[in-house]
């Protein structure tokens, strides 16, 4: 760890957290990146206007460099804001000159400088063969570097700047370098991982380019019997009372309403640490969240004097803290996702108190954190996902492990058990969508038939995963989902498209008379007339509530970006 007075710290690493070590040299000026050698022999070290070099064993600096050395009357001082060791012995640093420096360290001298911006450098990272550098600058872009031969077949080596890529409108202050991509976070709130085609056998999902804009994880949770909305900010919750209506219209108008969305209470969580998840539950006089460190749950008491919330008291020190929290659909029971793999289930008591049922435990003794959990809403099932991809279903009558879901090889983004079939839904990382049956252990005869026809390509080629999942108690045959961009009802029922059939036909297929109607009807119904969607489920049997996050209200609260002067402005 480097720290701001200018030491090196090193700590070990223990079960359950760190433990310091010693100290390493400490010389003047702030410690801002670091990086270990391969062989864990040797430290680097940036800081403002040069870097050293640390000998790991004996805890001195070895070698300390000023990186502008050779620059006359460097008018400002130059940030060493990212840095690289090589297995090599050579240094890369990047710094707030717009430059990649690559520096011999055991001679002292500057090797190559590739000056690849006007504006800083922030972030570095360097691919597992060390012949690729991608580096992220405040500018936005993103820029690749390669080691390549001099002359073809040649032994001479030289890093040359060969791709430079703008899918960021602030800083990058992330990268990272995977075998066949080049991933960055920036500024503006966006994940984009952009394929090195060079690296990809074949055009399919690793070859698309992605941007993800939200987290993979629910940020809001719905009380459906109270309709109340809990929505989870970094440090704070807000529960709201969803307005009605008691008119009725045609598809696409905006009805009046007799009661206006009421923002009820707001729960502030103490001390620094982020909320990591959140739940309410379906009656909506249980609300529950977790910190790192922390799990609690709170009674919430509506009446006409307002809202009241009381801490429950005496709530089971559970450890490690919550990584996913879920209601029972009776709300009489809160399941606790652990990060070690298992499953707290806490009996709710009136008036206010719970206690500690049991604890569901992986027969594999897998470690995971778990990070999705579907309850059956007859209470019987509870299916669990894990970040080793496995789906573990669980039997709460008995509170026993009853089965583990086929495994795949990509991770699950959606899970949720049918309230009439306890037929379990999956969808997965890469768009596949499976059906699996809780009773009989086995895959049911329509999810055969997905998996021997094949989905849409156009739904395979999608950069978005779906996040949701519910269904339509009117209707048995419907599976709604949705992703950050469209909304779909799966209608078991129907045909699957093939792919010589457009996906989204739904406004080709009203201007056809019924008849025709018919003949094209396939299983896929996909509405996209929504901002991007942070959560999308069902009320009632008549009544769906979507929660949109447009993206212009996250960019009106960013800084301005680094203004460049274009020709001719």
């Amino acid at each position: 760890i480097g720290c701001e007075d200018g030491s090196v710290k090193i700590f070990q690493v223990i079960p359950g957290g760190i433990q310091f070590e010693r100290n390493l040299d400490r010389r003047k000026g702030r410690v801002l990146c670091l990086s270990w050698h391969p062989s864990d022999s040797h430290i680097a070290a940036g800081t403002i206007d040069s870097f050293r070099v640390i000998d790991v064993a004996s805890g001195q600096t070895v070698q300390r460099i000023m990186v502008n050395h050779h620059v006359a009357k460097a008018k400002r001082e130059c940030v060493v804001w990212a840095i690289a060791l090589l297995s090599s012995g050579t240094v890369v640093t990047a710094d707030s000159f717009g430059r990649v420096q690559f520096w011999d360290w055991e001679q002292g001298t500057l090797a190559e400088s590739h000056t690849v911006s006007t504006s800083a450098v922030l972030s570095l990272a360097v691919s597992e063969k060390e012949d690729s550098i991608v580096v992220g600058t405040s500018a936005g872009a993103t820029y690749q570097l390669q080691l390549l031969p001099v002359k073809l077949g040649g032994p001479e080596k030289r890093w040359v700047r060969t791709k430079p890529f703008q899918h960021h409108s602030h800083d990058v202050r992330a990268v990272a370098h995977s075998p066949t991509a080049l991933i960055s976070g920036g500024l503006d709130a966006q994940l984009v991982i952009r394929p090195l085609m060079e690296k990809v056998q074949k055009k399919g999902y690793d070859a698309v380019l992605r941007k993800f804009t939200f987290p993979h994880r629910r940020l809001v949770s719905c009380a459906r019997k109270a309709q109340l909305l809990l929505f989870q900010f970094s440090q704070h919750l807000e529960l709201w009372r969803l307005g009605s209506t008691e008119e009725t219209g045609k598809d696409g108008e905006v009805l009046p309403l007799c009661r206006m969305p009421e923002h009820l209470v707001q729960l502030k969580s103490k001390g620094p640490e982020h909320i990591y998840c959140s739940c309410v539950s379906p009656c909506g006089t249980w609300l529950g969240y977790s910190t790192a460190s922390r799990f609690h749950l709170y009674r919430v008491r509506c009446d006409d004097d307002g809202v009241s919330l009381r801490k429950v008291p005496k709530v089971p020190k559970l450890l490690p803290p919550a990584y996913q929290l879920q209601f029972s659909a009776d709300s009489n029971s809160l399941f606790v996702a652990s990060a070690r793999g298992s499953i707290h289930v806490l009996q709710l008591l009136e008036p206010g108190g719970c206690k500690h049922l049991h604890t569901l435990r992986p027969p594999s003794g897998c470690s995971e954190a778990v990070y999705l959990l579907a309850p059956s809403a007859d209470g019987h099932w509870l299916a669990a996902a894990s970040g080793d991809w496995t789906v573990h279903i669980y039997n709460l009558k008995c509170f026993k492990h009853h089965c583990v879901v086929p495994t795949y090889s990509c991770a699950v983004t959606a899970l949720a058990i049918h309230p009439s079939t306890n037929n379990l839904v999956i969808a997965y990382s890469d768009q596949q969508l499976v059906e699996f049956s809780i009773p009989e252990q086995q895959y049911t005869a329509w999810s055969r038939m997905v998996q021997s026809r094949g989905l849409h390509r156009s739904w395979l080629e999608r950069d978005s995963p779906i996040t949701h999942i519910t269904f339509n108690p009117k209707n048995p045959s419907h599976i709604l989902l949705h992703d950050t961009y469209l909304f779909c009802v799966l209608d078991k029922s129907l045909p699957l498209p093939d792919d010589s059939t457009p996906l989204m036909n739904q406004s080709t297929l009203k201007q056809l008379p019924e008849t025709a109607r018919k003949r094209q009807l396939h299983a896929f119904k996909i509405c996209k007339k929504f901002q991007p969607l942070l959560f999308v489920d069902l009320l009632d049997k008549n009544c769906l509530v979507v929660v949109e996050r447009p993206i212009m209200d996250i960019k009106t609260q960013l800084p301005l970006p680094v203004q460049q002067k274009k020709f001719g402005t």
